[in-house]
């Protein structure tokens, strides 16, 4: 049978897996229950696990031993596969049957369906260790919402938990949103944006509402501060390089006559270039600085660097892509155009070995795309028919680049 059909077999397994996942999710680097749930899934399969020191973090290794592999192990190809595990501090609205029984917590973005895929990948992977010319690396991250868990692993050696650095790297996405049901889709190069944290605080002095010239009122010049960004985007920066800025948290005062002695506000920042990223990062604190000099007031610019731009190899991307239209056929495929706005700490992982990023869309059946919920949205919702499929391209993305690998070293 082909790797496709034995994952149909397992899809019930698959969505009993991730249901039980989505009930009970986890936020951040620290997912104990979640890490129990993925160590009992893998119990009895024949791979090296290492559990992470600094995160609840899983590593699984696949030892192939195909006949003819090579006996010099620094010559064995090795190829890694990750999923994320970790949820959001979302209150889930979504209405399904297996909704999070966690107050205030959500498997909103999906992950809770790439550990169930690469889990139900591991058992497809176990069954033809005979077949493999090389070894397979399975990466349970945790952390991946803002905690930068890839990073975590990296440096606790998940790339060379094979003995060796990996090969090659191949990371999933699924969304609720923006593509049919079922679609896979590639971009190489930036598949999507750097993503970067600012936080500031305007210092003034307080005072009463009905004198604000006894005052330096925090509140004004928090308000410009926030609306002369968005005004320096458009006019220092080239709309075909694009910048987003995003102020997410506005703070300020207890009581409509008092001025408070400070305000402060967060933004996210989302470039598409190194260039870019590196200019906002002087380009912000400068001119919030200079407003607060404006309203003799004082300011406090911490930008934050989070994850990097997540750039896909153009190698890995084309077999990932010929590796999907092999299996399910061209009308399952689609080349993004354009990268998108969202940020991924596997940026990491691609920015040290060859690796791509491959979305796929659990929409649900019969639903708008394009009015669906989006990702991290308290109605989102993903649709279990994709698990096999998903858990497919896993398998078959490590079999049968191993199988390329270890050929051109014979």
């Amino acid at each position: 049978m082909t790797i496709a059909a034995d994952a149909r077999e397992l899809q019930e397994d698959i969505v009993r897996f991730r249901h039980e996942l989505h009930r009970e999710p986890e936020i951040g680097l620290d997912l104990p229950r979640t890490q129990e749930k993925v160590l009992r899934a893998l119990d009895g399969l024949p791979y090296e696990i290492t559990l992470g020191e600094s995160t609840t973090s899983v590593t699984a290794v696949l030892q192939g031993t195909a006949p003819g592999a090579a006996s010099d192990p620094a010559r064995k190809p090795a190829v890694l596969l990750r999923a994320d595990m970790d949820a959001l501090p979302v209150q889930e609205r979504s209405g399904v049957d297996y909704t999070s029984r966690v107050d205030g917590a959500m498997h909103a973005c999906g992950h809770d369906l790439h550990t169930a895929m690469l889990a139900g990948a591991a058992t497809l992977l176990a069954e033809r260790r005979g077949q493999l010319a090389g070894d397979v690396v399975l990466m349970f991250q945790p952390g991946e919402e803002g905690f930068d868990g890839a990073g975590h692993m990296i440096r606790e050696g998940v790339l060379d938990a094979a003995g060796r650095r990996v090969d090659a790297a191949y990371g999933m996405h699924v969304f609720s949103a923006m593509e049919p049901y079922g679609q896979f889709c590639t971009k190489p190069g930036v598949i999507m944006s750097a993503s970067d944290g600012l936080f500031v605080t305007v210092l003034g002095a307080g005072g009463h509402g009905s004198a604000p010239f006894a005052a330096k009122d925090p509140v004004t010049a928090a308000a410009e501060m926030v609306t002369a960004l968005q005004v320096m985007i458009t006019r220092q920066f080239n709309m075909f390089d694009p910048v987003v800025l995003t102020v997410g948290v506005l703070q300020a005062g207890t009581k409509r006559n008092v001025i408070p002695e400070t305000a402060r506000f967060e933004a996210t920042i989302r470039t598409f270039s190194d260039a870019s990223r590196e200019r906002m990062m002087k380009a912000v604190p400068a001119l919030l600085q200079g407003i607060a000099a404006a309203h003799g007031l004082d300011v406090d610019v911490e930008y934050r660097g989070e994850y990097p731009l997540s750039v896909t190899n153009e190698d890995e991307t084309t077999t990932a892509e010929k590796t999907i239209q092999e299996m399910f056929g061209d009308s399952r495929h689609t080349r993004w155009a354009t990268p998108l706005s969202g940020s991924e700490d596997f940026s990491r992982v691609m920015a040290e070995v060859p690796g791509t990023f491959i979305g796929l869309s659990a929409v649900p059946k019969g639903a708008d795309p394009h009015a669906a919920a989006y990702n991290h949205s308290p109605y989102a919702t993903f649709d279990d028919g994709v698990l096999a499929d998903g858990a497919a391209l896993y398998a078959e993305l490590a079999v049968s680049r191993i199988a390329a690998l270890a050929g051109d070293r014979n």
